[in-house]
């Protein structure tokens, strides 16, 4: 294992995100927020400190970098921004217990919106900022903006592609172009623009600023933190329309837009995961407005509500407009099943991902068409190129992976007593990065009810399911930290 290199990119992650509390700080100060400014200030120097401390301690690190090092750097990355991130919280008075803060810190870093708060209308603009932007900052990835403004020689050992792989979702990661430093800025980039057009379109809506800028890092990072109490449902119908066509911008696999600013329109739409994805949302919508029929006043109004929610769920934002833990249990079957599916596997959603989802299938197919005929030769394709086995290996160890994830999960939390439905849901929102589920997590309830040990669980369920498990998985075999 290299310590020294994992040590220094740990404290340049750490130092990352130190220098984006900044913006935090300064909001704070212009509205006068002193407990919210002192625990700012202290949390940067915190981070300072730490940075300073590990990149002198490991300022002489060799550069060779393996897939072991990646997955475990990773792991620990992310554990590192979730209990610093969390320190604000504390130290201003917001969340004063620890492990609710990192509750609350992952659950925004994780882009899951869980939240323990049950009246964030009280917490002060500065901590409303910095939980929302948390989203936007684990949307995309705090690794792949370091490895988009890292030093390019760097890239000559290697380490940059463990570290995307082990961080972005999906079955396969691959560069957009030859250069990882140059895929990572592209990535940034569209981020950043379709961030961008998120807010403008929101304040055309005439929505104020601050909640504009917000929603705008949690819809971009399918996120879900809302400044107010009831969501996004208090705003207008234009603002909620916006968000869900958005939401599902951010459910895209951002290779897309790639192709589509190179002009490649039609190997867009023929994209086997895109048409799947639309596929979904689209056959979702139809039926939960057909089973919602009579339930709102008018058809518009059903198809707003139904597609919102849809949006919400699928690209694992969180966002609500309605209490659909009251509509018919067939509109709630789908929006269980949607929580399990995700989005498409580049996004910057949670979930099973919609590509590996269709890896699985296409084995399944191939596995049933060789018990008939075991001579047959049938290779499995996306978009025409052939998956290797290695990919096939993966996407079945991760279904285990994922399986026994949710089952142990659930069985830990039933120790709470509470119903089913509620601790069922609580691990499937929170392993895949979704926020409310149902019952006693619905989305006019929040996980403040459950025990420490139960948030424990939680936190490292919103990790996994983020980190696509492995990640996190490692840190916990004895073989990683062995010296050969």
């Amino acid at each position: 294992m290299n310590y020294k290199m994992m040590g220094k990119f740990v404290g340049h992650i750490a130092l990352v995100e130190g220098v984006f509390m900044i913006p935090a700080l300064f909001i704070g100060m212009y509205h006068h927020e002193t407990k919210s400014i002192i625990a700012f200030l202290i949390t940067m120097a915190i981070i300072g400190i730490v940075s300073a401390f590990l990149l002198a301690v490991c300022r002489n690190s060799k550069k060779m970098f393996y897939a072991k090092e990646g997955l475990t750097c990773v792991g620990l990355s992310w554990m590192v921004l979730g209990v610093l991130g969390a320190l604000p919280f504390v130290i201003s008075g917001s969340i004063p217990n620890f492990i609710d803060a990192v509750f609350e810190s992952v659950s925004g870093f994780t882009t899951t919106g869980a939240s323990i708060l049950t009246d964030v209308e009280v917490l002060p603009r500065s901590i409303l900022y910095w939980r929302s932007f948390t989203h936007w900052l684990g949307g995309m990835g705090v690794l792949v903006f370091v490895l988009a403004i890292a030093v390019g020689s760097e890239g000559k050992s290697g380490f940059t592609m463990h570290l995307l792989r082990a961080e972005s979702p999906g079955p396969k990661v691959g560069k957009l172009v030859p250069r990882m430093k140059r895929t990572a800025e592209i990535l940034y980039l569209l981020y950043i623009i379709l961030t961008v057009l998120d807010f403008i379109f929101l304040m055309i809506g005439n929505m104020p600023v601050f909640d504009a800028v917000c929603t705008a890092l949690g819809t971009a990072g399918t996120g879900g933190f809302g400044v107010r109490n009831d969501s996004i449902a208090g705003y207008s119908p234009y603002i909620q329309n916006v968000c869900t066509v958005f939401m599902l911008l951010f459910g895209v696999n951002f290779s897309c837009y790639y192709l589509l600013l190179l002009g490649q329109v039609k190997n867009v739409f023929k994209d086997e995961e895109l048409r799947i994805y639309l596929g979904l949302v689209f056959g979702s919508i139809a039926l939960i407005v057909w089973n919602l029929r009579g339930f709102y006043d008018t058809l518009g109004e059903t198809i707003r509500y139904a597609a919102f929610q849809v949006a919400t769920v699928m690209s694992t934002t969180g966002f609500a407009t309605a209490d659909f833990d009251q509509w018919p249990a067939f509109s709630k079957a789908i929006l269980m099943c949607l929580m399990f599916v995700g989005a498409s596997a580049g996004s910057t959603a949670g979930g099973f991902k919609v590509g590996r989802l269709m890896l699985l299938m296409k084995n399944l197919r191939r596995k049933v068409r060789k018990s008939v005929n075991p001579n047959r030769v049938e290779i499995v394709r996306n978009n025409g190129d052939m998956i290797d086995e290695d990919t096939l290996a993966n996407c079945n160890s991760y279904l285990v992976a994922y399986v026994l994830i949710l089952v142990f999960s659930f069985l830990l939390l039933s120790l709470n007593g509470f119903s089913q439905t509620t601790t069922f849901s609580a691990v499937v929102s929170c392993f895949n990065n979704i926020g409310p589920g149902f019952e006693g997590v619905g989305p006019t309830c929040n996980f403040a009810s459950f025990s420490w040990f139960s948030k424990v669980v939680l936190i490292f369920d919103m990790l996994a399911g983020r980190l696509e498990i492995f990640p996190i998985l490692i840190l916990f075999s004895k073989s990683t930290w062995r010296r050969r």
